[in-house]
């Protein structure tokens, strides 16, 4: 092999690391924000959190609004809950 078809290789490969890494920095630096930036802008969304509350270990009150009505979920081991009625225990 021909010491100047190595050189080139070596340049070749030592310029695509310099380019990732040059990438790998813009993206540490400009970070999530840029990409966001890019996307397309949506409507405003229907369904949104309003407040979650951490009852226990296990349980969880989350307020929902959907098409500005709101509702009230207890979550619990990755299901949503039956309401409590009162009553005699």
């Amino acid at each position: 092999m021909d010491f100047a078809i190595f050189a080139r290789a070596v340049f070749a490969l030592a310029v695509t690391l310099g380019l990732v890494g040059l990438a790998a920095v813009a993206l540490r630096r400009f970070g999530p924000e840029a990409l966001a930036r890019l996307a397309p802008t949506r409507k405003d969304r229907r369904l949104a959190v309003v407040e979650s509350l951490v009852l226990d270990p296990a349980r969880r009150l989350v307020l929902v609004s959907c098409d500005g009505e709101e509702r009230l979920l207890l979550l619990g081991e990755g299901q949503v809950l039956p309401p409590v009625k009162k009553g005699r225990a």
